[in-house]
């Protein structure tokens, strides 16, 4: 995400200039969590929220957390037991269950929330569990800086957001590994129609006959000759043997 650039003679010092994990803000940026790290993603999605960048992060049960699941437990009881210090009894912190809430909370932690600025960065992220319909044929990404597969070593013991909310109190893991199934079965029947339908068109654009308006369009200067097969292999040949 950061990249070193050398400096000019105006720049005395080089100084490293830092790229934004979007070089051009976008309407809507969609991040897909799956085999996220935790605390590496919320980083870098605070730093685009307060950017300005609007962020949404789909499957937030399957990101990941490094440790063993014991001691995520543990530590998640720790954290359950702290209390205002002046009025245990009725107010905060709130724990939430859900994995998308313990995503965009470890996001506030981040983000100057009580500030204006904050609040506005807050306003425009988006967090769900699994992948709602709105966002189902959207374009999705990743954020390389955050993969558990580039930043943790494939022997340390890691847990699964979900599992963890599960077993802290969250009563919607069913549903939702029910919901993700159907549409990951939609998906590929959708697929599979497209590559037919691909092969089809491609079948009769071959068997079309169209000499005829070919000719009318060369007439009129609208019409190029298709591109032989195996012509830019001989031209690249004829170049080479011509050096």
């Amino acid at each position: 995400r950061c990249e070193q650039q050398t400096g000019s003679k105006g720049d005395r010092n080089g100084i490293a200039r830092e790229q934004s994990l979007f070089t051009m803000f976008e309407k809507q940026v969609i991040v897909d969590g799956k085999k996220h790290l935790l605390g590496r993603l919320a980083s870098v999605v605070a730093k685009e929220l307060l950017n300005g960048q609007a962020v949404v992060v789909l499957r937030c049960e399957q990101l990941v957390v490094t440790g063993s699941l014991l001691r995520n437990k543990m530590k998640w009881a720790r954290y359950k037991r702290k209390t205002m210090n002046t009025n245990p009894s009725n107010h905060g912190p709130y724990h939430f269950r859900s994995p998308s809430k313990m995503f965009w909370h470890t996001v506030r932690g981040m983000v100057p929330h009580k500030t204006f600025r904050g609040a506005q960065a807050m306003a425009r992220l988006k967090v769900f569990e699994g992948v709602p319909e709105d966002f189902a044929k959207c374009k999705k990404m990743v954020v390389p800086d955050a993969l558990q597969v580039l930043h943790s070593k494939t022997y340390r013991k890691i847990t699964v957001l979900g599992r963890l909310a599960s077993e802290s109190g969250w009563k919607h893991a069913e549903l939702i590994a029910k919901l993700e199934e159907k549409r990951v079965a939609e998906g590929k029947s959708y697929y599979a129609e497209k590559k037919e339908a691909a092969k089809r068109k491609a079948k009769a654009e071959a068997a079309a006959d169209t000499s005829k308006v070919d000719k009318v369009l060369e007439g009129f200067g609208y019409y190029i000759e298709p591109t032989k097969v195996g012509a830019m292999k001989a031209l690249k040949e004829e170049f080479a043997s011509s050096e």
